[in-house]
This record gives C-alpha cells, structure tokens and sequence, in this order.
C-alpha cells in the first residue's frame, strides 16, 4: 500500500511520497521490501496514488531487490480496501496486505502460519501500543477471535491497548466484498461485514516492532529506533565502531568528533572541528562543513551544512542548503532545495516548505508555505559565486556557458582563463564544453590573471571571456566571471539576459560539424607585458631606483610582475612568488599586510605592495610601513600623476569618494565621474570616454587608456614610474595629505522593506531640500560632508557610509542616519 500523500509530515512529503522518505539513507518502503523477501515473498504489487512515478523509477520491477513487482494505479482515492480491490486482477491466491509507509520487523512468518492453523478468511496483526487513540482498537477473545472493532476511540472508550497494524493476511474472496467505483476501507466497512456474516476473523498479537511513521516526531523517533537496534532492518554500509555507521565512499576528518549512535551515508564529507551529536542521519552527498554541530537531526541526501551552522532535533529535506551560522531549532522542518542564509535563524517547530529562501539573519517564527521562494539569482557582485561542488556544479557550468555563448554567432572566439585550485580547474572546462556545445570556439589561456585574461581578449578581438577562482573570502567557494567584447564585466542588464536564457533552457545546439574548438594562446604574457611599457612609457632608467617588497599571494600574478618589472628598474624582494592553491587559499591578508609592513622598514624599501591572488587588487604599504587606507592610495595616485602632467582631464571615482579627493580634482582641473559601487558599474563609468584613471575603495586602479577594467600588476607598475621621477617619497605624498575620516556601518534591513525605506527616505529629503546625489543609493551632501545609504543588492541590509570635517563629525552624521532608518522600519 504505497499510495498515502502523508500530509502530517509535510513539508517533507509535499514533493515525495510518504514511502519514499528515508530512513537510514533508503526509502521506508525498501525495508518493507526488504521484510516481505527475508520472509519468502517475493511476489509483489504496488497500489500508487500520489506522485506514482517517485516509486514506480526507483523500485521498477523490483529485480534488483530480488523480487518482483507490479503497481495498480488509483486515479482517485479508493481507500485501504478500494485500492486492494483495484489490483484484484493480481491477487488470485491468498495475499497479504502490508503498508509501504510503516516502520517494523513483525514475524509475517508467524502471522500467516496463524492464519493457516486457524482457518481465518481474514487475519489482522495486531500490535500492542501505549497510546491507542490514534489508532483503530480491535478486541478479540483468546483464541484470537475477533469480536469488535473501535475507530480512534476516546480514553473511555479503550478497553484494550491492541491496534490494528494495518498489516493483513487474506484470502482472494474477500475481494468478492469490496465494491467498485467508490472508496472503500477495510476497518469500517469491509472487516465489520465479515465479522457480522459470521466468517473467520482473527486478529494474531505480534510481538515485533511496529511504528506508524506518520508525523515529524514519530519519523525521528524511527531513526532513534533503528540506530538503538530496537527494530531490525538492513542498515547499509560499515560500522565504523559500535553505533557509528559510514556509507561508502564517505570521508571524516580525524579532528570531527561523532557521538554514537550514527548514521552517514555515501560520499558525505564532515569536515574538521565538525561535532555529529548521538541520533545523527546523513542522506547521501551529505557534507557537514568545519564547525558545524548537527544533533538528533536527519537531514537529506545532496545537503550541506555550512561552516559554525547548527542543526538540533530537526529535519531537513534533500538538497538543503545552511549557510554560515544558520541555525535550526528542534521541531523545524525544512523541506527540499531549501537556502538558508548566513547566521538565520529558524524556530522550533516551523516550517519551511521546499524551495525557499530563507534571508542571512532571518529569524523565522512562523512557518514559511506560501510565500514566494525567491528564486536564486545566478549573479551576485562579482560574478556566479558559490560552493564548489554545491552551488556552482560542473553541470550548473555547462548549461551557464551554454546560455551566456548562445548569444554569439557560431565561429565566434572567447577566452578563458583560471587560478590554481582544481575547482576552478574542472569548472573552467565545463565552461569550455558548453560553449563549444553552443558553436563557440574558446582560446583557452590556462593559468592567468584576471587583467591579462581582458587584454587577450581585447588585444586578440575575441567575442568575450570567462575566467573562474577561487573566492578572496572563501576558499570553499568558487567564482566565474563573464567579460564583454571591451573586456569588462557583464552588465547588470545582460547578466538578466545570461539568467533568462538559463532557466527558460534557451540554448542553442549546433549540428555536429559546427562544435567549436579549443586552442591555447602562445606568449600572451609577453604581448600583455609589451602593451603595459607601450602605454605607460615605462623605462629602467628612471632618476631613482625604487625599492620594492612585493607579496603576490601565490596566484598567477607570479608569471606576470617577474617580466614586468624588468622594465620598470627598480630593487624587488618578492614574498609569496610561487603560484599554488595550498598557500592561496591559507593566506590571511591581515597578516600578510603585517609582513610586508615590517619588510619595508627593516629592509629600507620606499614601497610595500600586496596583489591579490587574482591580480586586480592592489594594497600599498609606504616606506615608513604605513598601510594606506583606500582614501590614501586614491589620492596619491591622483596627486602623482597630476603632479606629472599626465593625468587627462576625467576621472571616475565611486559615489564614496573623498571630499578632499573631490577638491584635490576639482583645484587641477580635473572632471570627477561619479560611479556606482558596483565593480560594473564603477568599470562603465571607465569605459564612457576621455576618462584616464579610475578607481574603487577596495584597491581597484583602472587606467582605460590601456585597459578599462582593474589591473594591479599595471598599477603598481605605473606608480613605480611616477616615484622613480621624484625626489620625494611615497611616505611624504601621503603625510602631506589631509585626514579622510570616512565611517561606513549599516542597518538590518529585511529585503521586501528595502524599497519602501529608500522611497520614504527619498522623500523626507527631497523635502529637506537638500542637495543630492542620485548616480548609486541616496546621497545627501550637507554644508561640511556628505551621507550615502545604499541597500544592498544581496543581503538584508542597509549600508550608510558618512564623511564630515573630522571623525566625531562624520561618527555623528552616520548615526543620524542610521537611526533615522531604524525609526522607518520600526
């Protein structure tokens, strides 16, 4: 009987029936299988009702289990004794009926030799429970005579704690008194009518276990059970010592700490620091990362549970995804392909139908059905971002890379490019077989930096280009960025495009004969190092010889600076040189900053630099081993490059600028672009024309001249340029500079609020009258300083940023703020 739809334990059961919900890693009604073949029943039919294909694609005919196996369909509800009726072109001999959604081990041995002996037309397990009121009571005489029957009686009404199992041994006549073509059950109508007619009815008293899984409770109950070996069922893979099961294929890590009883399933990954409490069941894929701490909770197959999450007394469906410090109290449900943000909270007893996301710091209260699931966007700030493996597949790669080169005409060129780690590795050619799938040739430079990924394709005249890394701020997760034809990164507007095409599959499949090609670029490091001399007019023979110690965080930017730095002069000490993920993904900038600082004093360098893994970003440290703030770095390269006589007439910078940065331009001459925050956004306002230099507040330098997008590698080299044509050094440019007191801080904003606090906001001062500025949030500009609130394109927060004539100034100008948003969401 495998057509119940289980609604008590939705959300679990919304998409999947109740049968096939797990229990140690298989489906309940495997074991009921698996009890029918140890007691010689191999003979099998299946009535199906709800989501019947989940069921009839899992079991087929049942051969791999070792049985075989029919189904008979209800396309409406039939009840327990209507459905046996539908399948009674099967059932020519004595049969037994057993639910395909109950937990047990009973002896059907016993219970059909009991039957035999005593020469019943109808014989019903009978199973002895301490709570019956939810259960049918059947009352029978001692030798096992039936003599009543009691619906789901009141406490009055119990005069025996025996109910009925549900599990039914019969013969083919009691066909004879089921009606068609109406629901029929066999405990009021059916049993009841034999009874009355006087034929054998016996109820036999089974000793085994028997458990109707039928809510939340009752299913991790069942998992208790099953890990405490009060029931016997198959519990697959080995046990790793008493009470700890391991699937195959699974790896621990030796710092993990597993508290017995446990179940994991195959090819789960619980990494180092993790805590699997006592009463634990993975699904398959399952990974439990650093940190994290799961007790007396099963959770689906294809999960993951992200770095300090903690999971107690829960369940969660397949393909769940925890964030970091997402928490999951006892009694929540959290049904399949559910996200839950970073440090959210879901409550005890909610909950959380599949498909949903749940916000980075939600405390969900109340249980989340209807609403809307927020579909996934597939680009956040920088690019496709995600989990290795998890969000960002291989398989996620070849239809992304398929709707973005659609868009292409057949034969087109792209360029792609990686860093060291193998995710981006295998990603990157996944990449690559979706776009040739669609017709697209890819020019595939290997290991590159991000900045001579663009010039390839911009020097080269290719179509567009691709490149996947890791993330700077998670190792665990990868990023893949799409460049256009000019080398810069998507527009938000054709990101939407790369989207649409993604989820409605409008791909393009090209006849065997027009698959692209792959080929792999020669001496593009030398054209790119050639290109940068060109357009800077670099020359070894500066007035001065700058000294330099030089941290490249392992990445690619190592191939790159060695050639370019012969031609700039110059004294280096490099630290980090070697390109390798080990060391990448171990790097703590804080720390390297440290470093460098403490090398450029003892050594007497005139700079310090850091170039990030990925060879955009750039952090300078000064001769006096001073790291220069955002504020810092911009105007010095403005001022030196003013100071030169070759900065042109436009800049663009991001609506967070300086004031005095905005003076420093505006006393030269110097148009200011305001540009958005957005990496796109600000690389656009590059690209629009006559601008010379652009930069962002995170060690971004653009020079569009040569290449509109960040380059560090050009950066630095740049700089070093315009120091060895001076007497003076970076230390004394920067104390010459006045303080920059810029403060940001921000306000937990639920995300369906955000448009409503910047609409009233926007309203309260426009009629303040104040002077704004609208290029990226609302920035107010005040007598002696300026407000930006911004809300953030991602996370369920409100971003203020504040400059005024000193810190106290622009702390108090930020707090205004702050609270005034705070007010509007109270």
């Amino acid at each position: 009987m495998a057509g119940g739809e289980g609604t008590r334990l939705r959300p679990q059961t919304s998409n999947l029936p109740k049968p096939m919900l797990p229990l140690v890693g298989r489906p309940m009604m495997e074991h009921i299988v698996a009890l029918l073949r140890r007691h010689g029943i191999t003979d099998i039919v299946v009535t199906v009702a709800f989501l019947p294909n989940a069921i009839r694609s899992y079991f087929g005919n049942g051969s791999e289990l070792g049985v075989r196996m029919v189904y008979a369909t209800e396309e409406s509800p039939l009840g327990t004794a209507g459905s046996v009726g539908n399948a009674k072109d099967e059932l020519k001999e004595r049969f037994l009926v057993i639910s395909g959604d109950v937990l047990t081990d009973i002896d059907l041995t016993e219970v059909i030799a009991f039957h035999e002996k005593n020469g019943a037309r109808a014989t019903i397990a009978l199973s002895a429970v301490e709570n019956p009121l939810e259960f049918g009571i059947v009352i029978t005489r001692e030798d096992g005579a039936i003599e009543r029957f009691l619906e789901k009686p009141g406490w009055g009404q119990v005069f025996s704690d025996t109910i009925n199992t549900g599990i039914y041994v019969l013969e083919p006549e009691i066909l004879e008194r089921i009606p068609e073509g109406r629901a029929v059950d066999f405990s009021s109508e059916v049993f009841p009518a034999v009874l009355e007619a006087g034929e054998p009815l016996f109820g036999y008293v089974a000793d085994g276990y028997w458990e109707d899984v039928g809510t939340t409770a009752a299913y991790l109950q069942a998992h208790e059970d099953i890990l405490d070996g009060k029931v016997q069922v198959d519990v697959a893979g080995f046990e790793l010592r008493p009470g700890v099961w391991v699937g195959k294929g699974s790896s621990v890590d030796p710092l993990a700490q597993i508290e017995s009883p446990v179940f994991i399933g195959e090819n789960c990954t619980i990494d180092r620091g993790a805590i699997l409490g006592s009463y634990t069941t993975l699904g398959a894929n399952v990974r439990v990362a650093e940190r994290a701490e799961v007790r007396r909770t099963v959770i689906g197959e294809n999960s993951y549970v992200g770095p300090a999450a903690r999971v107690e007394g829960a369940v969660l469906g397949r393909s769940c995804d925890l964030r970091v410090g997402a928490r999951i109290e006892p009694g929540a449900v959290v049904g399949e392909g559910c996200l839950v943000g970073k440090h959210a909270e879901v409550r005890g007893d909610v909950k959380v139908y599949p498909y949903k996301v749940v916000e980075a710091g939600a405390q969900v209260n109340a249980s989340i059905v209807w609403e809307s699931g927020g579909t996934r966007t597939l680009f956040g700030r920088e690019g496709v971002q995600g989990i290795a493996n998890v969000d960002v597949s291989p398989e996620l790669a070849v239809r992304l890379a398929k709707a973005w080169a659609s868009g292409f005409e057949k034969g087109s060129y792209i360029t792609a490019s990686r860093d060291t780690s193998r995710a981006a590795r295998v990603l990157k050619r996944a990449l690559m077989v979706g776009c040739n799938a669609a017709g697209v040739n890819v020019a595939d430079l290997e290991l590159a930096t991000v900045p001579v990924t663009r010039h390839h394709l911009r020097s080269r005249g290719n179509r567009a280009g691709l490149t996947v890394r890791l993330s700077p701020d998670d190792p665990q997760s990868v990023v893949i960025r799409f460049f256009d034809d000019r080398g810069i990164d998507l527009s938000e507007g054709e990101q939407r495009r790369v989207e649409r095409m993604y989820h409605r599959e409008e791909f393009r499949r090209v006849t065997a004969g027009e698959i692209g090609d792959i080929d792999f670029s020669p001496r593009v490091i030398e054209h790119y190092t050639a290109d940068v001399v060109e357009a800077f007019g670099l020359r070894p023979d500066a007035e001065r010889h700058v000294k330099l110690v030089l941290d490249l965080s392992y990445g690619a930017a190592s191939f790159v600076m060695p050639n370019l730095l012969s031609k700039v002069g110059g004294d280096v000490l490099s630290i980090n040189p070697y390109a390798q993920t080990p060391g990448m993904i171990a790097l703590d900038r804080v720390v390297s900053e440290a470093r460098v600082a403490e090398a450029v004093r003892s050594s007497g360098a005139d700079l310090g630099a850091i170039i990030d893994a990925g060879g955009e970003r750039l952090t300078l440290i000064d001769g006096s081993g001073r790291v220069l703030n955002e504020d810092e770095a911009i105007m010095a390269f403005v001022g030196l490059s003013v100071d030169a006589g070759v900065t042109g007439r436009r800049v663009a910078l991001p609506v967070t600028a300086s004031a005095h940065t905005l003076r420093l331009c505006a006393e030269r001459g110097i148009d200011v672009v305001p540009a958005p925050l957005s990496t796109s956004g600000l690389l656009e306002a590059a690209a629009s024309g006559g601008v010379a230099f652009a930069a962002d507040r995170r060690g971004g330098y653009a020079f569009p001249s040569f290449l509109p997008a960040f380059d560090a590698a050009a950066a630095l080299a740049r700089l070093m340029s315009l120091l060895g044509q001076r007497n003076d050094s970076l230390a004394e440019v920067v104390d010459a500079m006045p303080l920059m007191p810029i403060l940001h801080d921000e306000v937990a904003t639920p995300m369906e609020q955000k448009g409503l606090i910047m609409r009233t906001l926007m309203e309260q001062v426009a009629e303040e009258q104040a002077d704004l500025v609208l290029v990226d949030g609302i920035k107010v500009v005040t007598g002696d300083g300026w407000v930006l609130v911004v809300p953030d394109p991602e996370d369920p927060v409100t971003h203020v940023w504040a400059e005024g004539a000193d810190l106290p100034a622009s702390s108090a100008l930020a707090s205004a703020y702050v609270q005034r948003i705070a007010a509007l969401l109270a």
